[in-house]
């Protein structure tokens, strides 16, 4: 029998899997009282604003992709809004030629309390207080605070005191950084969150008290506290204080919404996504190139193997760069992006070594929009940051301390739920006054410049990198999978179905499989960097691999073993059994079930 670190988890009642042990609990207990896949999902949701603050809070922003027995699967987009008075001219005006990496420009609509309201409204099974029960009672009474989070509070602990002393006072109570394990509470969000059940308790019925409760969020006291703060003027990463953009009028004209998926097949396996104003279709465009090449003969984590999904997901990635955008806006040819005969043209780019080009599609018509992606690229190789700026993404593999979160459950009725809240990072916002959370910095995506898919203009979504993602077997298996890790979430799920779709059946021998990622990508977050050829590899991959792909000219950096992503996964099979599994990087997701 082939050792992994934690056995796939396996039973018929249901399983959950998070990037928290905490939450993941917390997602069990709502099945155990007779919640569903979403009562579990949402609750583990927020519960994970309290645990991790500094990877995803009330603030932030939420897509997931789910399904239901009998019926095709959707995406439950609660991606934000820019501000209707975004405009680059608005920006451009304050003396940015970017937006800012944090602070109150950085903000959009937050997505992500409407989102998990939605689902719960038409999905869910249980009440709304019973929902927030578990978060409430871990920003009462308190909960292990993790290192990173200790270390992320301490980094910026003298930038709170002097910018901003609503973030001290939350995550500094009695002006000390909260030490590793030591209980740490937020009183404050949990004042709100009760506060919005009052409000609301006297709604007549479960669903109208969810209704009641998106109104509080978006028309009532907590949408009046983030204009209040937004009117403001607070320093951000361009060095400079700002006022936000945002109103209490942007939020109340928004809501979260459903709309299809976006998908390829492969195998056997049809692999759901969001659609261009996520990078979700990155996966499915690199799927499409590589089996244009040799790489099912390659062995796993060869440096064929390597290097063949390496040059795909540049030119993937370069696609994304220059083509998506939000659909509502600008016309994204996801037809030809998605078509075989432009994967199979794509392919035949990829050779015997590494690339160091940025090289987008050659598409009828948008040129333009290719030249324009190579000359960002080549701007971005000499970009620097500030405070605040860029995802919390992998901390150690970077000087910031953080991550995104992600959520896998599957229920015993059959719903399966693939859910990546983030934004509302406590290092990049300032605290709402009173509400005791952060806002969102999603905004960062848009560039300042005319004319491109990811332009910045009122009421658009920013180009997220939050990719859940959903799969289904002709013989019935349904997965749900996903990690934090900006953009490299798509790239270490690759290395996921390269090797579920060899017919690896065991999740937890996947998820303990070295990783990689290439870094030959334009960086979503401030300062959008970008690093030719760059490829990042466990040192697990051995020294022999390694030797190689360098041989081949990948600018290779060699990261500690178990140091890259943080993927977690939950499947439902025909007979009924389910499994869950997730990974040991990190110390901190767990799968759990029965």
């Amino acid at each position: 029998m082939d050792f992994t670190t934690r056995p796939d988890i396996r039973g018929t009642f249901g399983v959950v899997s998070t990037t928290h042990w905490i939450a993941s609990s917390v997602g069990m207990a709502m099945l155990e009282r007779g919640g569903n896949a979403f009562d579990a999902a949402a609750a583990a949701g927020f519960v994970l604003q309290i645990v991790e603050p500094h990877l995803n809070g009330p603030g932030g922003d939420l897509p997931a992709i789910f399904v239901r027995p009998g019926e095709q699967p959707q995406v439950l987009c609660a991606q934000g809004s820019a501000p209707a008075a975004a405009t680059i001219e608005a920006y451009r005006a304050s003396g940015l030629t970017e937006v800012p990496g944090s602070g109150l420009l950085a903000s959009v609509v937050p997505g992500a309390f409407d989102g998990w309201m939605l689902i719960l409204r038409d999905f869910g099974n249980l009440p709304l207080d019973v929902v927030l029960e578990p978060a409430i009672f871990y920003a009462e009474q308190g909960h292990p605070a993790l290192p990173r989070l200790s270390n992320t509070v301490a980094e910026l602990a003298d930038f709170f005191r002097k910018e901003w002393p609503s973030s001290a006072e939350v995550w500094m109570p009695g002006d000390k950084v909260p030490a590793p394990h030591a209980i740490f509470r937020n009183e404050a969000l949990a004042r709100t969150w009760r506060r919005l059940l009052r409000e609301t308790e006297g709604a007549r019925s479960r669903e109208a008290r969810i209704e009641a409760a998106r109104s509080v969020f978006y028309r009532g006291f907590i949408a009046e506290g983030v204009d209040s703060l937004m009117r403001g003027e607070l320093m951000d990463s361009s060095g400079q204080r700002n006022k936000g953009l945002l109103t209490a009028a942007d939020m109340a004209g928004w809501q979260a919404h459903y709309e299809p998926t976006v998908s390829g097949s492969y195998n056997g396996w049809t692999i759901h996504k969001t659609g261009p104003w996520g990078q979700g279709p990155v996966l499915l465009q690199a799927l499409n190139i590589l089996r244009h090449t040799r790489i099912e003969e390659a062995p796993i984590n060869s440096a064929e193997f390597v290097h063949l999904a390496a040059e795909a997901l540049k030119l993937a990635f370069a696609d994304r760069d220059t083509f998506y955008g939000d659909p509502d806006f600008s016309h994204i040819p996801l037809d030809v992006l998605l078509s075989d005969d432009y994967a199979r043209r794509r392919a035949t780019l990829i050779g015997e070594t590494a690339s160091l080009e940025q090289r987008p599609g050659d598409l009828a018509g948008l040129g333009h929009l290719a030249e324009r992606a190579a000359e960002r690229a080549t701007a971005g190789s000499l970009s620097v940051g500030g405070i605040g700026t860029g995802e919390p993404t992998m901390a150690h593999l970077t000087l910031k301390e953080g991550d995104t979160v992600h959520i896998d459950v599957a229920d015993r009725w059959g719903n399966v739920v693939s859910a990546t809240p983030s934004g509302g990072w406590l290092q990049s916002s300032p605290v709402v006054p009173g509400l005791g959370f952060p806002m969102n910095s999603r905004a960062q995506m848009f560039w300042l410049e005319e004319g491109l898919p990811s332009s910045l203009r009122p009421r658009s979504r920013p180009r997220t990198t939050l990719s859940p993602s959903l799969a289904i077997h002709e013989d019935g298996r349904i997965l749900s999978v996903g990690t934090p890790g900006g953009d490299q979430q798509d790239q270490w799920q690759l290395v996921f179905f390269l090797q579920l779709l060899r017919g690896e059946q065991s999740l937890q021998k996947i998820l303990d499989t070295p990783v990689f990622h290439s870094t030959h990508v334009q960086a979503s977050f401030a300062p959008r960097s970008f690093s030719p050829g760059g490829l990042s590899v466990e040192e697990t991959l051995g020294a022999k691999v390694i030797a190689e792909l360098k041989r081949r000219g990948h600018d290779v950096s060699v990261t500690p073993a178990w140091s890259g992503g943080r993927l977690t996964c939950a499947e439902r099979r025909p007979d009924g059994q389910l499994l869950a599994a997730a990974t040991p990087r990190m110390m901190q997701a767990y799968a759990v079930g029965r």
